[in-house]
């Protein structure tokens, strides 16, 4: 039994396991030698490493790029510039670009003249002083006149002249425009054409919405003029006023404080109390005109100035046989003249409260047409 056991342990191993030598180190760096009967591949060689050099996959992030980098930039801004991190929070990261704000800004891009015409005023004024306009500028006129007096023994600033701004630039309420200021400003900077203008003016829009006015409030055109007066955020921070005396300044719904703004805004321009935006005047054709043209070179406009004469008093002009029509200036006022259409035609002498109406839009056509506007409201 022990013999025959023996042989069958032996047996068993044989078959079992095979001979010694062909058993295969695993930490053998070569494979072990070939048998007729199928072996398991060799397994390959295990290497350990310290726990302290560990090497882990690293996973990479991408910088932002384009608008979303150039938001994290105006976050920065707005964080030198005192916006509270609420406010900023809120608002920045959800910023959409605005494509129909850059498209619009870009077809306004002046373009080069290749001649020195210019083209008349009169089908200008045809548009923008209509009887539809002068009509709802009365009604409005008489419905506010007791604010309307308040505000000018205020600010000295000629009624009218806030009536027919507040209809040139909204037609008196019914178009203020429907763009989210902060969406339109930062895609507008972005753009890059103004780019400090319009990072100034969003950074001024996020500094309303730390002064209370809510984000719904926020929206005008698409260069970010908003609420009855058409402010710039720069403008609606320094110089929106409460013109009610219900203890808010409020642009956006309040007629009443959007013209008591305009009158504060035109105050600021320089508005002379008391002194006409300008008259009509009849210019003889013997005049010199290069004799009394301007030399001076406008920080601001320069081609809106140029336009422009010498600055002469009334008493002068008259001497050079310039004729008002209708009413007239004191002796010693300053004026300029001014000949939309050219020679022969009907000119102006303008004031420094004209100046004061460039100063809201730096346009000849815009401030000549508020002018002929309020002369009408008020029926002068």
């Amino acid at each position: 039994m022990r013999s025959l056991c023996g042989w069958t342990l032996v047996g068993l191993a044989a078959v079992a396991f095979g001979p010694a030598s062909a058993q295969v180190d695993p930490r053998a760096m070569r494979p072990a030698p070939q048998l007729a009967q199928a072996q398991p591949a060799p397994a390959r060689p295990v290497v350990l490493t310290p726990a302290s050099q560990t090497v882990y996959p690293t996973q990479t992030y991408a910088a932002p790029t384009g608008f979303a980098a150039y938001k994290q930039y105006l976050i920065g801004k707005a964080r030198r510039e005192g916006v509270r991190e609420a406010t900023i929070q809120a608002t920045v990261p959800y910023l959409q670009l605005n494509y129909r704000a850059i498209e619009l800004d870009r077809a306004q891009q002046p373009r080069p003249r290749t001649s020195n015409f210019m083209a008349p005023f009169a089908p200008y004024r045809q548009r923008h002083v209509t009887p539809v306009l002068i009509s709802r500028g009365q009604s409005r006129y008489s419905q506010h006149w007791p604010h309307l007096y308040q505000i000018q023994n205020r600010y000295g600033v000629d009624p009218a002249v806030l009536m027919a701004i507040y209809g040139h630039e909204t037609s008196y309420g019914s178009i203020t425009g429907s763009f989210d200021l902060l969406e339109a400003l930062a895609s507008l900077a972005y753009e890059g054409r103004r780019r400090q203008m319009f990072e100034t003016e969003f950074l001024a829009a996020l500094k309303l919405l730390d002064n209370g006015v809510s984000r719904a409030r926020l929206r005008g055109s698409y260069a970010g003029a908003t609420g009855y007066p058409q402010f710039m955020p720069t403008a609606a921070l320094r110089l929106r006023v409460d013109g009610d005396g219900d203890g808010y300044a409020n642009i956006w719904s309040n007629e009443v404080d959007g013209l008591a703004s305009i009158a504060n805004y035109l105050r600021d321009a320089g508005w002379k109390p008391g002194v006409p935006w300008g008259i009509a005047a009849h210019v003889p054709q013997t005049i010199n005109r290069y004799a009394i043209r301007s030399t001076l070179n406008a920080p601001r406009c320069a081609t809106v100035h140029k336009r422009h004469s010498r600055w002469l008093s009334m008493r002068e002009w008259r001497a050079l046989g310039v004729v008002p029509l209708g009413r007239t200036l004191a002796e010693n006022e300053m004026a300029t003249l001014l000949e939309p259409d050219g020679p022969g035609a009907r000119a102006y002498l303008l004031t420094a409260n004209y100046r004061a109406i460039l100063d809201y839009n730096c346009s000849n056509y815009y401030a000549l047409s508020v002018g002929l506007l309020a002369d009408a409201i008020a029926r002068r």
